[in-house]
């Protein structure tokens, strides 16, 4: 493999790179906890969309169980986020003949 094809390589995996990131931009994610009793829903940017509390939660008088759960699950919806633009990075990749987790100088 020559430089020339190295580098239009680079500059196609930076092009699909973008597309990637302006596609799953404004997908959004799920992340749950207390057994869906808390649902956060966020984009793979990590903005947060939706909050939802279960009804019976606002019964709870322990304030620090509910502040847990919420921290749960924005964790959960970040991580799914995170596993999401891991996969299709690497799906992206594979397509473009590159091996997973290869560096390049961009």
């Amino acid at each position: 493999m020559d430089i020339q094809q190295i580098m239009q390589q680079a500059q196609a995996m930076q092009s699909k790179m973008q597309e990637l990131q302006d596609e799953l931009g404004d997908t959004e994610t799920e992340g749950r906890a207390g057994g869906g009793m808390v649902v956060i829903r966020a984009t793979c940017r990590g903005e947060i969309r939706n909050i939802h509390i279960d009804d019976s939660l606002m019964k709870v008088e322990e304030k620090e169980m509910l502040e847990d759960l919420l921290k749960a699950a924005m964790n959960d919806a970040k991580s799914n986020s995170d596993n999401l633009l891991a996969e299709k990075t690497a799906e992206m990749m594979r397509e473009l003949g590159l091996p997973a987790g290869a560096q390049l100088p961009f």
